[in-house]
Order: structure tokens, then C-alpha cells, then sequence
């Protein structure tokens, strides 16, 4: 979807996708997939790094503040292209595993998009404040639209649930959404926000 399709998103659209420039900006950056890795922190978990050197089970990996350090071969991950970073689903990830999982939507809750899927789920990581991603026009945005056709979003979710209840096999069918791993407030700003999609796609009626 190019940055005038995305138009129509108002100004949700910097936070529901990366911009064309962003993009080809990533495509073009230099990578070397022999030596880019991820490698265990004790502080971060994970940081990123590029190996220098290998004896044996022994890799010698400079990691991004300069500093060298020594891990096992087992310990080290490979990175995936900048091309991937910040993925909207990262099911389609090359390298799918814990570092860069977790600095997927590390990257793209810097930069404020909250919402990443995950093969046939959507994870959602608290933004602590409320960002322009609810507006009535988001709404029109995502209404009867498959998942592949717009960015990752809880009304995504929720329209994929009205359109069921209305189109089921057993019409009205009530569908269920599973919300796990989050706080009962949590849960309670979700369904909140579900319910915002629903009542105006009644109003829009």
C-alpha cells in the first residue's frame, strides 16, 4: 500500500504502517547475512551484533556499542534483512525466533505502532497513552476488509468478528475473541476499543 493509499488513514497512517521512503531506505541498506547475529545480553536480553571470528563452538561477535565479547555457537541468532524490520506480520519472518521477535516490535513500538500480527493473532503492546489509531475514518478504513488488505489493527479483529456474527452459519452468531496474556484493565481497554468499532459501524449503517 503506497503512502497516497494510505491516505485515506488520516492521521493514523504513521502509525498503522512505514512510509514508502522508510521502506526503500530499508532495502537499500547494507547487510551481511553470514555475520549478523543476535546475542544474549544480561541486561537487555538480546543486542544486536556482527561476528568477527569463530574457533570452533567459539564465536567472537562486536556488538553494536563497539564492545567484543565471546559466546557459544549456540547462543548466537541470525538476523533478518532490514527489509523485515518492523513487519507487520512476522509469521513471514526468515528467522523466526525469541531476539527477533522481540526486537520487532521493539522497532515498531518505538515508532508507536502498537499493533503487530503474528500469524492468525494480534499482539498489541501498551502505548501508556492514547494515540490517533480509534477515528471514525479508521473505522470506515478497515470495514469489510480482509486482514492482508490493510495494516495490523484490533479492528481488524473486530470486523472479522461482526462480519461472522452477521454471515455465520447460524445467523445472529455471537463469535469469541480470546485476549490473553494481559491485565484485567488491559482487557477492559480492548473490549472497549472492539465495542468503539462495532457501535460505529451501527452508526454508519
Amino acid at each position: 500500500m503506497s503512502d497516497a493509499e494510505m491516505e485515506i488513514y488520516g492521521v493514523a497512517a504513521p502509525y498503522l504502517r512505514k512510509s514508502e521512503r522508510e521502506r526503500i531506505a530499508a532495502q537499500n541498506m547494507p547487510f551481511d547475512a553470514k555475520t549478523a547475529v543476535f546475542v544474549p545480553d544480561p541486561k537487555q536480553e538480546y543486542v544486536k551484533g556482527k561476528i568477527k571470528s569463530q574457533d570452533g563452538s567459539k564465536v567472537t561477535v562486536e556488538i553494536e556499542d563497539g564492545k567484543v565479547v565471546t559466546v557459544h555457537l549456540d547462543d548466537i541468532r541470525p538476523m533478518n534483512p532490514p527489509k523485515f524490520d518492523k513487519l507487520e506480520d512476522m509469521a513471514l519472518l526468515t528467522h523466526l525466533h525469541e531476539p527477533a521477535v522481540l526486537f520487532n516490535l521493539k522497532e515498531r513500538y518505538a515508532a508507536w505502532m502498537i499493533y503487530t500480527y503474528s500469524g492468525l493473532f494480534c499482539v498489541t503492546v501498551n502505548p501508556y497513552k492514547w494515540l490517533p489509531v480509534y477515528n471514525p475514518e479508521v473505522v470506515a478504513c478497515y470495514r469489510g476488509k480482509k486482514r492482508q488488505e490493510a495494516p495490523p489493527h484490533i479492528f481488524s479483529i473486530s470486523d472479522s468478528a461482526y462480519q461472522y456474527m452477521l454471515t455465520g452459519p447460524v445467523s445472529p452468531l455471537v463469535p469469541d475473541v480470546c485476549l490473553t496474556n494481559c491485565s484485567s484493565v488491559r482487557q477492559l481497554g480492548v473490549r472497549r476499543v472492539m465495542c468503539v468499532y462495532a457501535v460505529q459501524l451501527e452508526l454508519d449503517a
